[in-house]
């Protein structure tokens, strides 16, 4: 998506503000209140996006690396888990929101295409933007005179330069998750991925990344084990944590090392390795049971 977005006109008086406000209002009643949408659409963006690319099973790591039934597999995953989301009916588009037959559109790039039944209802508009991680959700009447004269072979049409005025945005240019394996340099990648046991890949993982949050998911992708949790925890200094420990490596669960984890000033997350070094985070770790 673009950077650069023109001002909102939808404002009172605008045609489209009270129809756009009464399903605002409604999306965000749905979502827990103000603010949530921000918070939880890019998270569920963020994992849409992951289980298509699936890196520890395919070796991806960008969304550029898809197959084309692939990427428009993920605007039809993002219809269904924002309507699971925010317990969403269905409708004769793809839902009802505050009594408005409403279309969901999703996109990875910079525009959106309106099919024909759309044209005249609601859209809610969601984009994802790899490259800057970024994220939009907006709201648009799909009138033709906000939309493109020409369709594409499908008879779809995409807002014009002129129709993004007409959005009335819920959040943009806001910040999206990266994908997590982006974050890592491929050099790191292959030393993780290349242990042959779900064991020595998690160790890999926890060797190669510390101080950075890892979820549960990426976890459980690199072990590849219906049981990594196991692996994860002491079983009898053969699991991951007291091996890693050994080497100086706090393996940390914000389950149950939350405080240690604060102490050290350490970022929260599912799991989170980290050598300590000083004297005061050497002690930290001793005082909370750690043998480093």
């Amino acid at each position: 998506m673009r950077a650069n977005l023109p001002a909102s006109l939808v404002v009172p008086g605008h045609p489209d503000f009270d129809v756009t406000s009464a399903i605002y209002a409604d999306l965000e009643q749905r979502a827990g209140g103000a603010g949530r949408l921000a918070q939880d659409v890019p998270a569920l963006l963020r994992e849409v996006v992951d289980d298509v690319i699936q890196t520890p099973r395919t070796g991806r790591r960008s969304y550029d690396e898809l197959e084309k039934t692939e990427k428009t597999y993920i605007g039809t995953r993002v219809e269904i888990m924002l309507r699971a989301l925010l317990s969403l009916p269905r409708g004769r588009l793809d839902t009802v929101v505050a009594g408005h037959d409403t279309d969901i559109k999703h996109t990875m790039g910079n525009n959106w295409m309106i099919p024909g039944e759309a044209i005249g209802h609601p859209c809610i508009l969601v984009a994802a933007d790899e490259n800057r991680s970024r994220c939009y959700l907006g709201l648009i009447v799909a009138r033709p005179e906000y939309l493109t004269a020409g369709a594409n072979r499908d008879a779809k049409r995409s807002v014009s330069a002129a129709g993004f005025q007409h959005i009335r945005w819920i959040f943009a240019d806001h910040p999206y998750p990266p994908n997590f394996w982006r974050t890592v340099s491929s050099d790191a990648v292959d030393r993780i991925f290349a242990g042959n046991s779900g064991n020595a890949r998690v160790m890999a993982l926890f060797r190669e990344v510390q101080g950075v949050p890892i979820s549960r998911e990426t976890v459980q992708g690199v072990a590849r084990q219906k049981d990594f949790m196991r692996r994860i925890r002491s079983d009898d200094g053969r699991g991951t944590r007291d091996r890693l420990a050994a080497e100086g490596i706090l393996l940390l669960c914000s389950t149950y090392d939350r405080p240690l984890m604060r102490q050290l000033g350490l970022p929260e997350g599912d799991f989170i390795s980290f050598r300590p070094t000083t004297p005061d985070e050497l002690s930290a770790a001793r005082a909370a049971g750690w043998r480093v």
